[in-house]
Parts: structure tokens; sequence; C-alpha cells
């Protein structure tokens, strides 16, 4: 009798964990079928790979007894799997395949890392050309949709709110108001003083030399109480304000006569004084110019220089004309 041991049916082959020891297994100790705390009422640890998560188990999957090893069971796909910790028959090391360790082979999702040490990354070629493809899809539509865009721009003149003068040709020609607001200066008459109506005893002359006349022909003979030029004025276009100007010669002394438009006398007469201080006797020298603000019709008028009482009247006429003010 082993020394201990009280023989079968002893406190010893009571001990729940005598099968655990080589005395109590030698004394014929079994492990507990099951019950709370015995190591049968939990699950075993079963080999990497022979979970089948969302499949039954087969019927006849057997659970090894402690320290003993676990009989072949049904792998997945209707493989058989090996025991835990025992080489399965269908593995193959990745050298095993062409091209050597860390390589690649058909079908295999995993590359070598570091050398072929590790696990393959991702596909990354793929999500690269996927990528891609994805970017080229995007420029394509855009540009489609900006090609679409510019060709509905391009009718822009044709639509509500468009330049419907867009591509047509431009004139530079001025427009008829921007010649209709710009007053035309009008030319007004002139004449020479010896086509004017003369009076009795009045006449014309030219041995006086710097007339500027036509023939140097001047009116002399104007020194007498009575004595008138009229000249009749054709063609005035509007009526208003002129400046008549007269072009007259003296010999050296101040001279002056009435003037009368339109049958109307001016309060004023028309002043010829010897404004550039000639000599006195010299008629010569004594050729000047004179005007007066004189107010006209539409279309005819008269305009008379009379000598009067009280007027300077030794005095020759050269050239009348009028002007705007």
């Amino acid at each position: 009798m082993t020394p201990g041991s009280n023989g079968a049916s002893t406190p010893e082959d009571d001990d729940p964990f005598g099968y655990l020891y080589a005395d109590g297994q030698a004394n014929g100790a079994q492990p507990p079928s099951g019950g709370y705390g015995y190591p049968n009422s939990v699950n075993r640890v079963r080999p990497v790979g022979t979970r089948q998560y969302g499949a039954p188990q087969q019927q006849g999957t057997q659970t090894a007894a402690f320290g003993q090893a676990a009989p072949p069971q049904q792998g997945a796909y209707g493989q058989p799997q090996g025991a835990y910790g025992q080489p399965n028959a269908h593995y193959a090391a990745p050298e095993t395949f062409p091209g050597g360790g860390g390589g690649s082979h058909t079908g295999s999702p995993q590359s070598g890392h570091g050398g072929g040490g590790g696990r393959r990354g991702p596909n990354t070629k793929g999500l690269l050309i996927g990528a891609v493809a994805v970017v080229a899809a995007v420029v394509i539509g855009i540009a489609v949709a900006m090609t679409s865009s510019g060709s509905d721009d391009d009718k822009g003149g044709d639509e509500a709110g468009g330049d419907p003068t867009a591509g047509q040709s431009q004139t530079t020609e001025p427009s008829a108001s921007a010649s209709d607001g710009a007053e035309e200066e009008v030319e007004l008459p002139g004449v020479d003083a010896k086509t004017l109506r003369l009076s009795p005893g009045v006449t014309t002359a030219s041995d006086v030399k710097g007339a500027e006349a036509d023939g140097g022909v001047y009116v002399t003979g104007f020194n007498q109480v009575g004595a008138k030029v009229t000249w009749t004025v054709n063609g005035i276009e509007k009526a208003g304000s002129y400046r008549l100007n007269v072009r007259y010669g003296i010999p050296g002394v101040d001279a002056d006569a009435t003037l009368v438009i339109n049958g109307k006398a001016s309060s004023r007469p028309l002043n010829m004084k010897n404004f550039g201080g000639t000599p006195q006797g010299d008629w010569e020298k004594g050729w000047q110019t004179t005007w007066a603000n004189v107010n006209l019709t539409k279309g005819t008028n008269t305009i008379e220089l009379a000598c009067n009482e009280g007027n300077k009247c030794d005095v020759a006429f050269d050239q009348f004309s009028l002007s705007t003010d």
C-alpha cells in the first residue's frame, strides 16, 4: 500500500482533484462527469479555426479528455481540422509556394511585409486604381457640364436680357441730334458803300487811297444836313441783336451820324472819332473802323445813316457789314 493511502473508497478517493495526481490515477480516480465548479462544466478551449459561426456543429463531435489528444474534428467547409497545436495537413508555409518565401501566390490576400516576414497589407494598388478612376469620372463630368454651359452662353444674344447687337458692326457716324444741337455759324452779309442807296448830293470817289472796297471806291459828300446812305439787308434768318460794322475815313477830326433801324432813330449816334490819332487834314491815313449794336427782325431790314442837325458829318464811307455780338 502506498503511504498515505488507506485503500479504495478512502477519503483520498473523494478528492475531486485526485485524477490530477499520479497516485490518484493509480488508485483509479476519474474526473467528475460534470457539476457546478468542475472542469467539465465549462466550455473547453477549441483549437483555432474549429468554431463555426452561424452553422450548427456536426453530431458526433467529441471532447477529448484532459491531457488526451482530441480526435480529429470536421473543419470549416468540410475539411478536417487537426488538434490544437498540431500542424494542419492542408497548410503550407509561404516559402513552399512558387517564387520563394514572402512572395505572393494565386488566391492569397497576403503579401510579404518587411522582407516577407509578416502579413501583407491591403491591396493598395487596387484602391489607387479605383480612386484614380473615380477622379477621372468626376473630371470628365465637370468638363461636359462646362462645355454645355459654354454652348448655352453663346446663344445669350437671342435670349431675353441678352445683347441683341452682339456680333453686329457698329457705325461711327454722328447722330442727327448731335448735329442739330450745334448751331451752324451763318455768314452775315456785308457790302461796299458805293452799292448803298445814296441821297441827292451824296456821291462816290476813288482819289483818296486806302479804301478797301472794290476798286478803292468810297462814298463822299455826306458833310451836309439831310444827307443819307441806306442799306437794305435781306435774309436775316433769326431776329435778335447784331453788330453793325462801319469802315470810314476822316481828315484827322471826330465825326458822327444818326443811326436809323427800320425807320426808327437810335437814341445814340454812330460814333466815328479819330481813334487812331491821325493828323488833321490827312484823309489817306484816316481810315478806321467803328461799330454799334442794332436789333434786327427776321427777313428784310433797313439800316440808315443820316446827317441831321447837331451831327459832325465830315466823313467818307468805305464798307458796311453785320456780325454776331
